[in-house]
C-alpha cells in the first residue's frame, strides 16, 4: 500500500478542481438568494432581510473575487481578501445606518413573510457552510468566503427570531436590533479577515526580501 494512501487528493489543494467547484456553488446559492430576498424585504418592509439581501450580494461577489484570484500567489489572494474585509465593512456601516432609519420611522415589517423567507434563506447558507467547512482554516482568501457563510448562519436565525419578536410584540424593533447584530458580525468578521490579509501580505513581503538575488554579472571560473 503506498505511504500517502491517507493523504488528501491534489483536487481538494488550493486552486485544484474541488476548490473551484465549491466556490462556484456557494457563488450560484448566494446569487440566487439576493434576488428572492431583496424582493421579499422590499415587500415586507423589513430591515433585516434587506440586510441579509445585501449579504447575499456581497457574499457572491466575494465568491467570485476568490475564484479570480484562487491558486495565485498569497500576495494576491491577501490583496483580494483586502478588498472582501473592506467590502464587509461597508456592508456592516450601511446596515446600522438602515436599521437606525426604521427604528426613527417606526416601520412594522411583515412578520410571515420574514419568517419564510429567513428559513429558506437558512437552509441556502446552510449548504455554503458545509461546502466550506473544509476551508475554515484556509488562507485569508478561503477563509474569508468560510467566515461570511458563517455569519450568515447566525444572520438567519435572528431573521426568524426577529420574526417571532415582531409578531409577538407588534412592534418593529425586534428587527432593528436583528439588523444592529448583523451589522456587529459584518464589521468583527471584517476585522478578522483584514488582520490575517495584513499578515500574509507582511509574510510574503519577508519572503521577497530574503530571496537570494542573482548577479547579472558572470563569474570567472580557471580551468582545472
Amino acid at each position: 500500500m503506498s505511504c500517502c494512501s491517507h493523504c488528501p487528493s491534489p483536487d481538494a489543494g488550493p486552486g485544484g478542481p474541488a476548490q473551484r467547484r465549491v466556490l462556484w456553488a456557494a457563488l450560484a446559492i448566494n446569487a440566487a438568494m439576493f434576488v428572492v430576498e431583496v424582493a421579499a424585504g422590499l415587500a415586507a418592509g423589513s430591515a433585516s432581510l434587506q440586510a441579509d439581501a445585501l449579504d447575499f450580494l456581497g457574499d457572491a461577489a466575494n465568491y467570485g473575487v476568490s475564484l479570480a484570484v484562487v491558486g495565485l500567489a498569497i500576495g494576491l489572494r491577501a490583496r483580494a481578501a483586502q478588498l472582501k474585509g473592506v467590502t464587509m465593512a461597508a456592508f456592516g456601516l450601511w446596515v446600522l445606518g438602515a436599521a437606525a432609519w426604521h427604528g426613527l420611522h417606526g416601520t412594522l415589517p411583515a412578520a410571515g413573510t420574514m419568517g419564510v423567507v429567513g428559513a429558506l434563506a437558512l437552509a441556502a447558507n446552510a449548504a455554503s457552510f458545509a461546502l466550506l467547512w473544509a476551508y475554515r482554516d484556509g488562507d485569508s482568501n478561503m477563509r474569508s468566503a468560510w467566515i461570511c457563510t458563517r455569519n450568515d448562519v447566525v444572520g438567519n436565525v435572528a431573521v426568524m427570531l426577529a420574526a417571532l419578536g415582531v409578531f409577538g410584540t407588534g412592534t418593529g424593533w425586534p428587527d432593528v436590533i436583528v439588523a444592529g447584530i448583523m451589522a456587529a458580525l459584518a464589521l468583527q468578521g471584517a476585522a478578522v479577515v483584514l488582520r490575517q490579509a495584513n499578515a500574509e501580505l507582511r509574510a510574503a513581503k519577508r519572503d521577497l526580501s530574503t530571496r537570494p538575488r542573482r548577479s547579472g554579472r558572470l563569474e570567472y571560473r580557471p580551468r582545472a
